[in-house]
C-alpha cells in the first residue's frame, strides 16, 4: 500500500502539535535527536548476528529516524521527494553502473 509522504509528515506534525513539543523542534535539536536515533538502531545490531536482531525494534527505530528526518525536512520546507529523487541523480553521475557495478569502492576510487 502506498502512502503519500506528505500524509505521514502531516500525521507526525499533529502528533508534536497536540503535545506542544513543536517549541523543541528546532533545526539543531531535529538533527541531534536524528542522529540519536539513528545510533539507537545502530544499537539493535550491536554484538548480533544480522540474523539474530530484533525485527520489531528495528522497525520501531527506523520509524523514529524517518520521524526526525521528515520533521527536520519539513522545517526547511524541503520536499522530501524531490530531495531524495535529486540525491539519486546526483548519486547516478558519482557511481556509474559501468564503473561502479559490485563494488563498495567510494565514488572518488572507482
Amino acid at each position: 500500500m502506498k502512502t503519500d509522504i506528505n500524509q505521514i509528515i502531516d500525521a507526525i506534525k499533529k502528533f508534536r502539535d497536540e503535545r506542544d513539543w513543536e517549541q523543541f523542534n528546532d533545526a539543531k535539536n531535529l538533527a541531534i535527536c536524528l542522529n540519536v536515533e539513528c545510533a539507537e538502531l545502530l544499537e539493535v545490531f550491536l554484538w548480533k548476528n544480522a540474523e539474530d536482531v530484533n525485527i520489531k525494534n528495528i522497525k520501531e527505530e527506523l520509524a523514529d529516524v524517518f520521524n526526525n528526518a521528515f520533521l527536520l525536512a519539513d522545517k526547511y520546507g524541503f520536499d522530501v521527494k524531490e530531495i531524495v529523487l535529486e540525491k539519486l541523480k546526483s548519486n547516478e553521475l558519482k557511481y556509474p553502473v559501468d564503473k561502479s557495478k559490485g563494488s563498495n569502492k567510494k565514488y572518488d576510487e572507482i
